[in-house]
């Protein structure tokens, strides 16, 4: 019997690594569309004329998964990409596990959500994409095997593009599309419809009309969530680096973020290897590293400085977490002084943190805090709707729903559910439901989930 369990656990490497898959592009490359995409481009973007900003006019963030720092800066591929750029080596995610993370990076914060279920966060909670807007700052989110544009069910599986003869394989998911979270976006349909796919890409890049601010996601293969590091650097090889010397991906006004959402291990801190590209930054910082401690947070922080915008009164003005990029500070005179912060938070908390989106540590959502001082220096903005009496200094302490044997209030069915357009299987069987009274909007999915 021994000797029968040792032979089953070395054999297990060679059948993981058979199991493996190995890269294949999508496509013949990023600007043109591919048909292992489904749903080709409904036309070019429209954007209004560029704004420019102190330090640049093109904000880019590409987010990979679930990678701890060490293991993605042993990457070779990666290794060349940061003599580019400038290595940001005390870069922290704000949680764990994915979802929060993506929800905290347009948001402000992560609504002490700890899972990765279908969530819905309410219209009157506000978003970059507010603080865009205020300025006519063009944006845009790019997700890489979205069927269509707007899309927001909860996953979606097509034909393999990898292997014809196998199974359908689920390529995108809802919880890596910070966007489509907030009903302040899918629920306007002039937003929702700028949260596009990669054939959209395709068009928006040749013909020169991306955005001024954009997040991309590729799909579960290629940002590494069901492969790896190699498999990430291929997919950098085949998609991002043709678009580093095309100037309508990248000009010397375009801020280019590498990064991933959290690490792979949760005991640890949290860093994540993280690096600035683009044309604004300067030959001489080449293959330089910065110590500043930066968070997701710094994402919103940095993008208000640049463009003088409001705030969301939440985490991006919390002084430790939200640290501006020093390339725009000591390069571009960004009038801003960043924290010294010796002593950070616990960032890899996960489950126990209490917000309008933690059963166990249920509070309801809360104004902003609107005397709070953003590193744009503009007002905090207040969604329609809010009820400012609301805030976190008089909220009601948390209760543990789950203990009483309830859910996320309250469980009404809503009179509508969207339902999918595509052929292909989407695997969801989501339903919706909204909330009464304080306006909050939550959801229960039923059916299938993915955990990482």
């Amino acid at each position: 019997m021994a000797a029968s369990i040792i032979a089953l656990v070395a054999a297990i490497p060679a059948v993981l690594g058979a199991a493996a898959p190995q890269f294949a592009p999508p496509g013949t490359g990023p600007t043109v569309q591919s048909m292992n995409y489904t749903g080709m481009s409904n036309g070019t973007l429209q954007n209004g004329p560029v704004v420019p900003g102190k330090a640049f006019d093109r904000f880019i963030q590409v987010w990979f998964e679930n990678t701890d720092f060490a293991v993605a800066n042993s990457s070779t591929v990666l290794q060349q990409l940061a003599t580019q750029g400038i290595l940001l080596n005390n870069f922290v995610a704000v949680t764990h596990p994915s979802e929060p993370n993506y929800a905290a990076v347009v948001g402000g914060d992560f609504w002490g959500m700890g899972d990765d279920n279908l969530h819905f966060i309410p219209s009157n909670m506000s978003t970059i994409v507010d603080l865009l807007d205020q300025k006519n700052i063009s944006w845009g989110s790019y997700q890489e095997n979205m069927p269509y544009d707007g899309y927001q069910l909860y996953n979606y599986t097509q034909p393999d593009y990898l292997n014809s003869s196998a199974p359908p394989y689920t390529y995108y998911v809802r919880k890596h599309n910070p966007l489509v979270l907030y009903d302040s976006v899918a629920n306007v349909p002039s937003r929702n419809m700028r949260n596009r796919n990669f054939n959209d890409f395709a068009v928006d890049v040749s013909n020169n009309t991306l955005p001024q601010w954009m997040f991309i996601t590729p799909n579960l293969l290629n940002d590494g969530h069901d492969t790896d590091i190699d498999y990430i650097g291929s997919f950098i090889q085949y998609w991002l680096l043709p678009l580093l010397t095309n100037p309508n991906f990248n000009t010397n006004r375009t801020l280019i973020l590498i990064t991933f959402d959290e690490n792979d291990t949760y005991t640890d801190r949290n860093q994540i290897w993280s690096l600035l590209l683009g044309g604004i930054v300067p030959s001489s910082l080449h293959g330089t590293t910065d110590n500043t401690f930066y968070s997701h947070y710094s994402c919103l922080s940095s993008v208000q400085a640049n463009w003088r915008l409001g705030s969301l009164g939440r985490q991006d003005t919390n002084k430790t977490m939200s640290n501006v990029f020093d390339l725009l500070i000591s390069q571009y005179a960004v009038n801003y002084t960043n924290e010294a912060v010796t002593n950070p938070p616990a960032t890899n908390l996960t489950g126990n943190i209490p917000g309008p989106l933690n059963a166990d540590y249920w509070v309801p959502f809360v104004a902003p805090n609107v005397n709070a001082a953003g590193a744009g220096g503009g007002s905090v903005f207040v969604g329609p709707g809010t009820d400012l009496s609301l805030t976190s200094a008089n909220a009601p302490g948390p209760v543990n729903l789950t203990a009483l044997g309830e859910t996320l209030p309250d469980s009404t069915p809503a009179s509508s559910v969207q339902t999918a357009g595509p052929t292909a299987s989407t695997t969801s069987g989501a339903t919706r439901f909204p909330v009464a009274g304080i306006g909050a909007v939550l959801a229960l999915a039923v059916g299938t989930l993915l955990f990482l």
